[in-house]
């Protein structure tokens, strides 16, 4: 017999073993099994019940009621520029769109928003809360306080003009609610609170908007030219840029104010431009007055006919032996100092064509004070 087989016997003997095993084990898995299938028939599955909320807090039933009353009155703009640029000899025209918000001033069809948005524009559209879009067309704009109308014709019924608030009784930490398009996202309202005032920014002319509201109620792409509005759905501001390293919101926002708004907006309404006072005087660029070390408006040139000449003021003049004479240095309008061309032109802009103003000026190193009639841009 061959040492390394087995008798039936002895295969016998080992394979029960096995068979318990397997036996076991089966045995083990349908107990386990039916566990399971024990465990998921029993288990709940059934919604947890509902807990009854309450009433809305007063606050929020005051926000959702000022979005309600606003929202009609916030459109959505879209604009289409054409830019050129020239490779080699020719002349390549590519279209280029942008997007911003605005609000309805009145029935007639004329909207407000930034000069930013619309400027350069081709082609804009309107779109107003119902989403009827409508083809507008620029009727002014203020670059230098970045503000613009444009118009839409269409019906009265579908118009609902926003209430106008003021700007100058703001208190820092009264809410703001901002309502716009962020992103192309129509009707978007965000809160916030009016974080600080008198700021100062620069419009696209580079010249400095004053008495700016800062907010950080999240203000985007997208928002620019929507209103700015405080807790009683007045309009306080214009949503005009952000300060934000990212290009998004980063919580700091910046509103042209409502009052500066409404001084301007009836202008552009009635003549397609801002008609500022003038005294009539050509003045001495401010990089050289600070290349000179000296503070205030130079006057270079007096124009014949104006206030400036009518009040004897001097512009810089050449003697017969070749030597220059400075001209008269503005340092005063109205007892506010003048260190640059912005500060006389802030000074100026809040008064109008024939206002008489009391400026005073350095004529060879005296002070002295005349009296300036303004007259009115033609």
């Amino acid at each position: 017999m061959d040492p390394f087989q087995y008798s039936p016997v002895e295969r016998s003997s080992r394979r029960l073993p096995l068979l318990l095993g397997i036996l076991i084990g089966l045995l083990g898995g349908w107990l386990v099994v039916g566990k399971i299938r024990g465990y998921v028939d029993n288990r709940t599955a059934e919604p947890r019940p509902i807990t009854p909320r309450g009433d809305l807090a007063a606050d929020e039933k005051s926000t959702i009621a000022l979005f309600e009353e606003a929202s009609p009155s916030v459109v959505f703009i879209t604009s289409v520029a054409i830019r050129r640029e020239t490779i080699g000899f020719r002349v390549f025209e590519s279209p280029t769109q942008g997007a911003g918000s605005g609000f309805v001033w009145d029935q007639a069809g004329h909207i407000v928003t930034n000069f930013h948005v619309v400027n350069n524009a081709s082609e804009l559209q309107v779109r107003l809360a119902d989403g009827s879009s409508w083809e507008a067309k620029v009727v002014g704009g203020e670059a230098d306080k970045d503000v613009a109308v444009v118009k839409i014709d269409a019906p009265a019924s579908k118009l609902r003009p926003m209430p106008v608030g003021t700007s100058k009784d703001l208190q820092v930490g009264q809410k703001v609610f901002a309502i716009g398009n962020p992103f192309g996202l129509d009707q978007t309202l965000t809160t916030g609170v009016v974080s600080a005032l008198g700021r100062t920014i620069k419009a696209v002319t580079g010249r400095t908007i004053e008495g700016v509201i800062q907010t950080d109620a999240a203000i985007n792409p997208g928002n620019s030219g929507g209103p700015l509005l405080d807790s009683a759905g007045r309009v306080i501001g214009l949503n005009t840029m952000i300060l934000s390293p990212s290009g998004v919101s980063a919580g700091i926002g910046f509103a042209v104010p409502i009052d500066t708004v409404n001084e301007v907006v009836p202008q552009l309404i009635r003549y397609g431009r801002v008609r500022r006072p003038l005294m009539g005087i050509v003045p001495v660029q401010d990089h050289l007055m600070k290349q000179w070390g000296l503070r205030g408006v130079m006057i270079a040139d007096v124009q014949e006919g104006g206030g400036a000449a009518e009040a004897n003021l001097r512009g810089a003049r050449i003697t017969r032996g070749g030597d220059v004479v400075p001209g008269d240095i503005i340092v005063k309008i109205e007892g506010t100092e003048i260190n640059s061309y912005d500060d006389l032109r802030e000074v100026l802009d809040k008064h109008k064509g024939g206002d008489v103003v009391k400026v005073t000026v350095i004529r060879e190193d005296e002070e002295r004070t005349v009296s300036v009639r303004l007259q009115e841009a033609e």
